[in-house]
């Protein structure tokens, strides 16, 4: 029943090649057609049928006619052709550098009865694939002598050879996966390549991707009128293919991706359902991973140099958090599949590097605004740097709306910042006279700013007081314009890295994590920055990180979990009164200067 449920599947998937391959042959029928009428009409008059002005006439007509429709097809047949496929950006990984792993898919391959994958490549995300290269552009083709007898002297003929596809996996996977599960996981993967193989398949999937690209080279920015007018010709014609085989194309893709899956139920079929059960914990850790721990450093200009070692570690500790997962720490024991890697470590940290390049746009190689941070690093590089840059822009945001230092003025300005004045700003009844207008103190001293600053206010929804609404708003217009002279004066932004050669140039990051924060998340995040550098230059607090909610504070070893609500409040309803009694239990001193950076 299975082998037939692959055949069937197969059978299905060509025949839907067929229909795309149909819509090719169309689209050649069309243009020939005033060929071929032109050539009717000069058979006729060679015959002595189609005599006359008119006739004559008709001929030039149509010659002219089939003229222009053949160059137009030939320059779009050539763009279809020449045009560069998209591929996903990822780290090649040679088999020099992983035997194990290529003997281990080779041998999957071998079960399977399937044409092993071209090579091995490693992509910053939770997905495993198939992807072709076989494009000019992306690969030189590969030759071999030809098989037939050798003639003495003669030199021997050279056949090009179209390679398997490149099979694409998640780097996590390799991390968190034990050997045995990323087997089970990558069969029905690896299966794939059989359909790859099917002449009709493979000339369907390369018409549509040309296809695709040619509607991408259409649209490419930054030509002339006239080439401009040409190119809109070019894509409104693919753009019209490709409605014609879009069905058929998903079609095709569903019968490959069924006999895949029906040809691998052979193989490792039990482990593979335990296996997908990692596959989301997997995903739920590296998403967590990047969102709550690699983001705060790239935004400091700094790269976790060992992400997928640290998505271990964050789904380590999930396992002994979360009883539900209590199954899942026994598996430990058992041999990890980056074992397979001569060199685990440099190849983590190239796919680090990638992914902080197509997640956050940073360079594509280190540099000294742009520089690899472990994991014992991370809490001095990374949390206190983030914490007392914060904290340093909160003040200057302070100083420019005219805040005095001090409360009281009787008080002497105790010679640094301090959190005692955000709190007394903050608590200040709103009825009182609130400066609006920044003091002449940079680089808040123009009207542009200021209108950036009322802009925000005036938009940002979230509940707040009037002064913390005018802060937040303050701090949002410092952070866009660093953002805006930092984007101007960044560095290798479209630097090549991995693979680049083999995906677009476009802008980056191509998918970013987070959309920007709100004003009340801006100012509350600056404000637990102020607490915790206070509470690290007061009270021996330690900055910490922690692998599933990333940079916290540490009292007393303890990881301090309850005062994200205490400042929520005091933003809020202007009520300082519970963050105040955090303080004084914790020890934390709000009066007294903290270093900033």
């Amino acid at each position: 029943m299975t082998g037939t449920g692959g055949e069937l599947g197969a059978r299905a998937a060509r025949s839907r090649a067929l229909a795309v391959l149909r819509v090719r042959s169309r689209a050649l029928a069309v243009a020939l057609l005033p060929a071929a009428a032109e050539v009717i009409l000069l058979t006729g008059a060679a015959t002595g049928q189609f005599a006359g002005e008119g006739w004559d006439t008709a001929r030039w007509v149509v010659g002219v006619l089939a003229v222009l429709v053949l160059l137009a097809a030939a320059g779009i047949a050539l763009v279809v052709a020449r045009a560069r496929p998209a591929a996903s950006p990822t780290v090649p990984v040679s088999e020099r550098s992983a035997p194990d792993l290529y003997r281990m898919v080779r041998d999957l391959a071998e079960r399977l009865d399937v044409p092993a994958p071209s090579a091995i490549a490693l992509t910053p995300d939770c997905d495993s694939w198939l992807e072709d290269r076989t494009h000019p552009a992306h690969a030189p083709p590969v030759t071999r002598a030809h098989d037939g007898p050798v003639v003495p002297g003669a030199r021997p003929e050279r056949r090009p050879v179209v390679p398997a596809p490149v099979l694409v996996i998640g780097s996590p996977f390799l991390w968190w996966m034990r050997v045995a599960e990323l087997r089970a996981v990558l069969a029905p993967v690896v299966a794939g390549t059989g359909p790859s193989a099917q002449p009709d398949i493979a000339a369907a999937r390369r018409f549509v991707r040309g296809l695709d690209a040619a509607v991408a080279v259409a649209d490419a920015p930054g030509r002339g009128p006239l080439t401009r007018w040409v190119y809109a010709a070019l894509g409104r014609v693919a753009r019209l293919l490709l409605r014609g085989c879009r069905e058929h194309a998903a079609l095709m893709e569903r019968g490959v991706a069924t006999a895949a899956a029906e040809r691998a139920q052979a193989v490792d079929y039990g482990p593979r359902i335990a296996a997908q059960e990692q596959v989301g914990l997997a995903y739920a850790g590296w998403d967590r991973l990047l969102t709550k721990v690699a983001l705060p450093a790239w935004r400091m200009g700094r790269w976790p140099s060992r992400l997928d070692v640290g998505v271990a570690a964050a789904l380590t500790e999930l396992s002994r958090r979360d009883r539900l997962a209590d199954g899942f720490a026994a598996r430990l024991g058992e041999r990890p599949a980056c074992d397979l890697l001569e060199e685990p470590g440099a190849v983590d940290e190239a796919v680090s590097l990638l992914t902080a390049r197509l997640f956050h746009g940073g360079p594509a190689e280190s540099g000294p605004n742009w520089a690899p941070v472990d994991w014992q690093a991370y809490p001095e590089e990374v949390v206190d740097r983030t914490w007392r840059a914060e904290a340093a822009r909160l003040h200057r945001v302070l100083d420019s709306l005219g805040v005095s230092p001090s409360l009281d003025p009787a008080t002497p300005d105790p010679g640094g910042p301090t959190l005692a004045r955000v709190l007394d700003h903050l608590t200040e009844p709103a009825t009182d006279s609130v400066p609006t207008v920044p003091a002449p103190t940079p680089p808040l001293d123009n009207e542009d700013h200021r209108a950036d600053i009322t802009d925000t206010a005036d938009a940002d929804p979230d509940p707040a007081t009037e002064r913390s609404a005018l802060l937040a708003a303050g701090l949002s217009a410092a952070l866009a314009r660093e953002e805006r002279e930092e984007s101007a004066v960044k560095p290798g932004a479209r630097a090549q890295g991995p693979d680049s050669a083999l995906w677009e140039d476009g802008d980056l990051p191509l998918f970013p994590l987070q959309p920007p924060r709100t004003g009340r998340e801006l100012l509350a995040a600056h404000i637990t920055a102020m607490i915790c550098c206070a509470a690290v230059d007061t009270a021996g607090a330690a900055p910490g990180l922690d692998w599933l909610d990333g940079p916290t504070l540490l009292l007393d070893g303890e990881r301090a979990a309850d005062l994200t609500p205490k400042v929520l409040t005091l933003i809020e309803e202007g009520d300082p009164g519970p963050l105040r009694a955090w303080l004084a239990e914790s020890g934390i001193r709000p009066e007294k200067p903290v270093r900033l950076v």
